[in-house]
C-alpha cells in the first residue's frame, strides 16, 4: 500500500510539473533558416508560428515556386526544432517513471 501512495504522490508531482513546463514552453521560440538563411521561421514550444522573415533579394516573381518551398522548409524546419525542445524537456519530467507513450 506504502508503493501505491508513494507512486500516486509521483504521478501527482509529475503532472504538475509538466502543467508547469507547458506554460514554460509556451514562451519559449525557436528559429530555423532556410534557403541559405534567405528564409527563417520563429516557432514557440507549443506550436505556433510567431515570425517569418523573407530576405527581399529571394523575393522574384519569376521564382515563386522556390521561395514557397523555402516558406515551407523554414516553418517545417522551426515546428519541428520546437516539438523536439519541447519533447526533451518533457522526458527531463518523466524520466524513470517508466511510463509508456510519454517518450521515455
Amino acid at each position: 500500500m506504502a508503493n501505491m501512495k508513494k507512486m500516486m504522490k509521483q504521478a501527482a508531482d509529475m503532472q504538475k510539473k509538466m502543467v508547469e513546463m507547458q506554460d514554460q514552453l509556451g514562451d519559449e521560440t525557436v528559429e530555423f533558416a532556410a534557403a541559405g538563411g534567405m528564409v527563417s521561421a520563429v516557432a514557440t514550444c507549443s506550436g505556433s508560428l510567431k515570425a517569418l522573415s523573407i530576405n527581399p533579394q529571394l523575393i522574384d516573381p519569376e521564382e515563386k515556386e522556390l521561395l514557397e518551398d523555402a516558406i515551407v522548409a523554414a516553418v517545417a524546419g522551426a515546428l519541428t526544432a520546437a516539438r523536439e525542445k519541447a519533447d526533451g524537456e518533457m522526458s527531463k519530467i518523466t524520466a524513470g517513471m517508466g511510463i509508456p507513450g510519454l517518450g521515455i
